[in-house]
């Protein structure tokens, strides 16, 4: 564990050439050491790079405030961006990585496409998994050509099907390879994410 560039994060160097590097965003309650079982499993011996939260919502940490399900608080999640944006160049330097491919889940997945609109050449790629779009984030940057995955549940309480959708559109909109999949799931991950995401995962080397 290191806090040294602006997050409590962990940093895992790669054991197998060629992959990208990862960065692993959790989701609420989650910490910096939630998604490394998961990234084991998807991109085995990719680099990780993995921030905690800091944020914290009755205790739990995430990428950014809200006031409800559903309900963000937009100025403090274009700050957390900036901030995550600013940590992750740092990272890069500091452990001299190529652009990483962002793994987010639930508010990580969040936090990942609000970086992809701020800084569109912060990342190589995203797996957004159960990601939402409560608000208009128009204007949109270009995203030409990025690799996006977005996951998600059609029995997620959470996450209404529909606002992940359109999610999915506006990155299309805004010129991303956008691939977008509905699975037979809640808001918890499945085994077909895990498969589905590595599969994506080993077409980006």
């Amino acid at each position: 564990m290191n806090d040294d560039l602006g997050f409590i994060h962990r940093f895992v160097p790669a054991t197998a050439p060629g992959k990208s590097p990862l960065l692993l965003l959790h989701g609420t309650g989650g910490d910096e050491n939630d998604l490394l079982p998961l990234a084991a499993r998807v991109s085995s011996g990719a680099a990780i790079l993995s921030p905690r939260g800091q944020v914290l919502e009755h205790g739990m940490p995430r990428f950014f405030r809200r006031s409800g399900e559903g309900r963000w608080d937009i100025d403090d999640l274009k700050q957390r961006t900036a901030e995550l944006s600013e940590f992750l160049k740092n990272a890069r330097a500091a452990y001299r990585i190529e652009k990483p491919i962002a793994l987010g889940y639930s508010n990580g997945a969040n936090i990942a496409w609000s970086l992809l609109l701020a800084d569109p050449d912060a990342l190589a790629g995203a797996v957004l998994m159960r990601a939402m779009l409560p608000f208009d984030p128009r204007p949109l940057p270009n995203l030409a050509g990025l690799p996006i995955l977005m996951l998600t549940g059609r029995h997620d309480q959470l996450i209404p099907t529909q606002q992940a959708g359109l999610l999915a559109a506006l990155l299309g909109e805004a010129g991303a390879n956008a691939t977008y999949e509905v699975l037979e799931a809640d808001h918890g991950l499945t085994e077909e994410d895990l498969a589905l995401a590595a599969e994506w995962l080993a077409d980006r080397r």
